[in-house]
C-alpha cells in the first residue's frame, strides 16, 4: 500500500453545482485501505481536532474527538472525547496547550488497531513555554489504550507538533512521524520514545508547515514534501521541497539519526496552503497537488505554480510524477477553468484545504478542493467544497477542460444553510465510514452555528449523509468558541 498522507489548511470554498461524477462501476476495484479503525470494528473512525476547546475551565486547552464509523456512518456509533485530562493521555490540561492543533493516523504499533497522533504546539514542557508536544495514543478494541509521548519540544516557543505525517520514511517496515515545529521539521523514527532529529529546517515566517507524503520517486519508500513561505522585508522566500532519508553509511551504529533527510526536489518562488498525493491519472505514480498555490515573490522566474492568471481566487496546480521524480511542468487550475464550477473571484481560496481518494473506484484518484472563502449568494465566506475527477491525463482532459461537481450548504442533498462566515470546506478527510467499499468525504465547516462548528459526512463523495456537531454528539458547550471541524486527522 502507498502511503497517501494528505495534509490541509483552513480554507473558504467554491460555489455552483455540476453535473454529478459519472461514476464508472457499480463498486471499486478494491476496498480502501482502513487508515483510521481505532477499535478494529472494520469501519474507519473519524478524529476531530479542536485546539480552541477548553477543558476543566482552561480556555484552548484542547480535544480531539473521535467519532466512530459503523453501519450509518460517523455519528451515531459512539463517540470519545480525548484530552490531556484522559486517563490515558500524558500530561495535563492547560490553558493555551492547544491539544488536537495537528491530527494524524498511523498503525505506529503494528497490530491491527489504528493509532491517533496528536500535537499540543502550546504545551509547556519544564520551563519552556509553548515547547510544544506530541502524544501516540493506542487503539484497542474497546477504542484506546495506553500513550506515549513522541515528542517534547526542545526550546521555548519550538511548538512541537504544529503539523504532522506519519510514513515509513526509512524503509524499515515501522511508522515514522514527520513533526512540525517553529521554523523546522523534525523526524521521530520511534514513536514510542521521545527521541528526534533535524529533518529540515527554514524561515517559517510563523507558520506551521504544510507537509504530506508520497513515494513521489518511486523506489518503494516514501519522501516528505513540505510547504512553507516568509513574507517579509528584506527577506522573501517561498518553497515546496521533497526531502527523501538517505540512511546511514555505518547502518550498525546505534546512533540512530546518522542517517538524515536530503533536499532532492525544490519549488522555489510557489506557496501553498495545502498538498495532497494522489494518482490521479492511473498511471501506477504518486502525484503531488499544490493547494491555493500562488507566487509570492518578486523574482523574475519561471512560475512553478502555472501561468499567474490561474491563481486568481486560489490555483491548484498539480506535479505529475514519472518515476524519476515530480515533472516540473504539470496542469494549473482555478474556478474559471473549464468544467470547474463557479467563478474565480478574490479571496475564495480555493484549494486552501486538498485531499484526495478514488471515489468510483477506476484506478484514479479524484482531487477534493475546498474553499472556505467562497461567497454563497450574499453569504460571504459561506464556503464549498468541489471534487475534481481524476482521468487517463489527469484532473484536466487533453483540452484542457476538467470533469467536476461543487457542494455547499445549499445544494441539493447537503444538510443546512449556506451562512456568512460558516467556511465550509475548511478541512477535509476521506475514509471508509459506513463499510460500504467505498470512501466517503468528511467537510468540516467550523464556522458553522456561530463558530461552534460541524462536520459533513458525504457518503462515496457525494450529496446525502449526515452531519455531526458538538450538540449532536453531546459534547460540552463552551463560552468560547469551538471551532469543531478546525482540523481533520487521516
Amino acid at each position: 500500500m502507498r502511503p497517501r498522507t494528505c495534509a490541509i489548511a483552513i480554507a473558504l470554498a467554491a460555489t455552483g453545482l455540476a453535473l454529478p461524477l459519472t461514476a464508472h462501476a457499480s463498486e471499486p476495484t478494491e476496498p480502501p485501505p482502513l487508515t483510521s479503525d481505532f477499535n478494529g470494528d472494520g469501519y474507519a473512525d473519524l478524529a476531530v481536532g479542536v485546539p480552541s476547546g477548553t477543558v476543566g475551565g482552561k480556555a484552548k486547552a484542547g480535544y480531539v474527538s473521535v467519532v466512530f464509523g459503523g453501519e450509518y456512518g460517523p455519528g451515531p456509533h459512539g463517540v470519545r472525547r480525548i484530552t490531556q485530562a484522559t486517563v490515558e493521555v500524558p500530561g495535563t490540561p492547560e490553558a493555551g496547550d492547544r491539544f488536537g492543533s495537528a491530527v494524524t493516523t498511523a498503525y505506529v504499533n503494528g497490530d491491527r488497531y489504528a493509532d491517533l497522533v496528536i500535537g499540543a504546539p502550546g504545551e509547556d514542557i519544564d520551563a519552556k513555554a509553548d515547547a510544544g508536544s506530541v502524544t501516540v495514543l493506542y487503539g484497542t478494541g474497546d477504542g484506546f489504550a495506553t500513550a506515549n509521548t513522541a515528542a517534547r519540544g526542545d526550546a521555548a516557543g519550538a511548538a512541537y507538533g504544529n503539523a504532522l505525517v506519519a510514513a515509513d520514511f526509512t524503509g524499515d517496515k515501522a511508522v515514522d512521524l514527520a513533526i512540525g515545529a517553529k521554523d523546522k521539521v523534525v523526524f521521530n523514527a520511534a514513536p514510542a520514545a521521545a527521541k528526534t532529529g533535524l529533518a529540515m529546517d527554514d524561515r517559517f515566517g510563523g507558520r506551521a508547515p504544510v507537509m504530506t507524503t508520497g513515494d513521489f520517486d518511486d523506489n518503494g519508500i516514501p519522501e516528505l514534501a513540505v510547504a512553507f513561505y516568509t513574507q517579509s522585508q528584506p527577506y522573501t522566500q517561498s518553497h515546496v521541497q521533497l526531502f527523501r532519508y538517505d540512511k546511514p553509511d555505518e547502518p550498525d551504529k546505534p546512533d540512530e539519526f546518522d542517517g538524515g533527510f536530503a533536499l532532492t526536489w525544490s519549488s522555489d518562488n510557489s506557496a501553498a496552503n495545502a498538498l495532497a498525493t494522489g494518482d490521479f491519472n492511473g498511471d501506477g505514480l504518486d502525484d503531488l497537488a499544490l493547494g491555493n498555490c500562488r507566487e509570492i515573490a518578486d523574482e523574475n522566474i519561471d512560475d512553478p505554480c502555472g501561468p499567474e492568471e490561474t491563481a486568481k481566487g486560489g490555483g491548484i496546480h498539480i506535479h505529475y510524477g514519472d518515476g524519476d521524480g515530480l515533472v516540473w511542468q504539470g496542469q494549473t487550475l482555478n474556478q474559471d477553468t473549464p468544467g470547474v464550477p463557479g467563478v474565480a473571484e478574490q479571496g475564495d481560496d480555493f484549494g486552501n484545504a486538498l485531499t484526495s481518494a478514488d471515489f468510483d473506484g477506476d484506478g484514479k484518484d479524484d482531487l477534493i478542493a475546498g474553499a472556505p472563502g467562497e461567497a454563497i449568494g450574499s453569504a460571504a465566506r459561506a464556503g464549498s467544497v468541489t471534487v475534481l475527477k481524476g482521468g487517463a491525463k489527469g484532473v484536466l482532459d487533453a483540452d484542457g477542460s476538467a470533469r467536476a461537481v461543487s457542494y455547499q450548504q445549499n445544494s441539493p442533498g447537503i444538510l443546512g444553510v449556506a451562512q456568512k462566515d460558516d467556511a465550509f470546506g475548511a478541512a477535509l478527510a476521506t475514509g471508509d465510514h459506513n463499510g460500504d467499499g467505498r470512501p466517503d468525504l468528511s467537510v468540516a465547516a467550523p464556522g458553522e452555528n456561530a463558530s461552534a462548528g460541524g462536520v459533513w459526512d458525504l457518503p462515496g463523495g457525494a450529496a446525502g449523509g449526515s452531519v455531526i456537531t458538538p450538540n449532536s454528539l453531546g459534547l460540552p458547550v463552551s463560552s468560547d468558541p469551538l471551532a469543531y471541524g478546525a482540523v481533520l486527522g487521516r
